[in-house]
């Protein structure tokens, strides 16, 4: 627990208005101009312009609000507190597990603060497939430098720790192009704790900036607080029904609240708010909602070094290579970009492969190892069409995301990558995350294993911490369930303001990206509905 200034336990004590769990009931109904869904990425900004233009919001968040205080490197207890499912979402045939924040700031809170523009060929292909040509390099960059600037995004001038390293010194020994990664920090301690809740408050994110500064406007915070319905009345949404949960998702009242709102923006991130729209019979007329979710699958490799790596002490992520973005055309065979993950025990024995004594041997060598990751861009091709959202018999959400032999390719391509520059980094052992595969001594025999492993579910380990897509948009509405201002085609009052506008994946930590896209959705949004302009910076 962090004894530094706190500024949420400050602003509670100025007299924020937050309701819900320990902070009081909840009413019975309340009146707003906005009703914002989700305190991640995209409802922090736009709740901060919002507010900024005058107007009465009130967010509405599902997970707790936790803050520096509460924040430390117990993995055992961030991860109940401040993600979904303990960090244990899955898709439907639990081949792919999930990680994604459920606390207020969303996954801004745990997530390791790679902050990356759009891809120039991303955006490119969102223009000519989806109809969406005011996404330019150009027009977006305003955009993304106003959430830079408002959140700090730098250069890390920092050395990387060994776990960063062993991926610039292998790449650079090969000729592989690598960079460091920007970051959205301030005055930042490298203690390694990004993914459990920063306890320096250092990290700028939701949690931290904007949120703060929509509730010294006057906004409304409800937490523990789920949106279990949208009332739709013709072609508007009247309200967003709500109910009181515990942790674990459970109601804790027989009577919720009702958020009555003038505009309901949808921000709960790319598997929630689609299941929002389909437990609210929201109209989909071209069956797009839900369908091309994108996760950005993730497959590792982790190494044994002669030296201690200590994968947990210092900036999680701080170096990347995109050199295997590069090699085929975006639309052709899946591409990936590579990084360096955290090496925290608990998050570390979920998703390395082996049990019993082979996990065993793992854990001990655990101060020496060293990880990569690969993300697979997925969303470009006819044989990438992605996932779809559902709801379970009781109204939660489902992904059903079939891992084919595309992906796959790509998954095969990328253990290999991944291998060879960790033994050109002075690994003593290779071990690609296959629940077949071995400790390999030599980057020739690892290639040879690697080439035979049979590429199927449950044995290729799998993970995702990027959901995109669900809610797509598009220039016409058979072709996603959002405008390009993010208004729901069919709802004159509901926009969407998350992840799940993505038409693909990005091919990069997505965080930026959503900054950037919904400051340009939110400012019109605000000039709508206020006619005033506003700005983050």
């Amino acid at each position: 627990m962090s004894s530094l200034h706190d500024p949420i336990q400050a602003g509670l004590e100025r007299g924020w208005k937050v309701l819900g769990d320990r902070h009081g009931p909840l009413p019975e109904n309340i009146s707003c101009d906005v009703a914002i869904v989700g305190t991640g990425a995209g409802g922090g900004i736009t709740a901060e312009l919002l507010t900024a233009a005058g107007l009465s919001v009130v967010l509405i968040e599902e997970g707790p609000l936790r803050s520096s205080r509460d924040f430390n490197q117990i993995e055992a207890q961030a991860y109940p507190a401040l993600y979904q499912d303990s960090a244990n979402r899955q898709t439907a045939d639990k081949a792919i597990s999930i990680l994604q924040g459920r606390c207020v700031g969303g996954s801004t809170t745990v997530n390791w603060t790679s902050s990356f523009r759009t891809p120039g060929d991303t955006l490119k292909f969102w223009r000519d497939r989806f109809e969406l040509p005011g996404l330019t390099d150009d027009a977006m960059s305003r955009w993304f430098l106003q959430a830079e600037q408002r959140l700090n995004v730098n250069a890390w001038l920092v050395p990387p720790n060994a776990n960063n390293d062993k991926l610039r010194l292998g790449a650079a020994r090969l000729g592989i192009s690598a960079g460091a990664i920007l970051r959205n920090v301030k005055a930042c301690w490298n203690l390694g704790s990004c993914g459990m809740g920063c306890p320096t408050n250092a990290k700028q994110s939701m949690l931290v900036t904007t949120l703060p500064a929509a509730l010294d406007r006057g906004a409304t915070l409800l937490v523990q607080t789920r949106a279990e319905r949208l009332e739709i009345v013709g072609d508007a949404v009247q309200a967003v029904v709500c109910m009181p949960v515990a942790l674990n998702g459970r109601a804790t009242a027989s009577r919720g609240t009702r958020v009555q709102a003038r505009h309901v923006v949808v921000a709960g991130g790319a598997i929630n708010s689609p299941a929002l729209l389909l437990r609210s019979d929201a109209p989909d007329p071209h069956g797009r909602l839900g369908r091309r979710t994108f996760l950005h699958p993730v497959v590792a490799s982790t190494a044994i070094f002669d030296e201690p790596i200590e994968g947990w002490d210092g900036a999680p992520q701080t170096m990347y290579s995109d050199h295997f973005l590069g090699i085929d055309p975006i639309e052709g065979p899946i591409g990936y970009k590579l990084e360096a993950p955290p090496m925290h025990p608990v998050l570390a024995s979920i998703t390395l492969p082996g049990f019993g004594p082979g996990m065993a041997r793992s854990m001990r060598d655990f101060p020496r190892t060293q990880a990569l990751l690969a993300l697979l861009r997925d969303g470009f091709h006819e044989q990438s069409p992605g996932g779809r959202v559902g709801l379970r018999k009781d109204g939660t959400p489902l992904l059903d995301y079939p891992l084919n032999d595309f992906v796959f390719d790509g998954a095969r391509r990328a253990l290999l990558s991944m291998a060879e520059i960790q033994f050109s980094a002075g690994a003593l052992t290779v071990s690609p995350g296959h629940e077949m595969a071995a400790p390999y001594r030599s980057w020739a025999e690892a290639r040879q294993a690697i080439q035979a492993l049979p590429m199927k579910p449950y044995l290729t380990r799998v993970v995702s911490a990027h959901v995109m897509g669900g809610c797509g948009m598009a220039g016409k509405p058979e072709l996603g369930v959002t405008r390009p201002d993010g208004r729901h085609w069919q709802l004159q009052n509901l926009s969407v303001h998350d992840g799940s506008l993505f038409p693909t994946s990005i091919g990069a930590n997505p965080q930026l990206s959503i900054y950037g896209l919904v400051g340009m959705l939110a400012s019109g949004l605000a000039r709508e509905l206020s006619g005033r302009s506003v700005a983050l910076v």
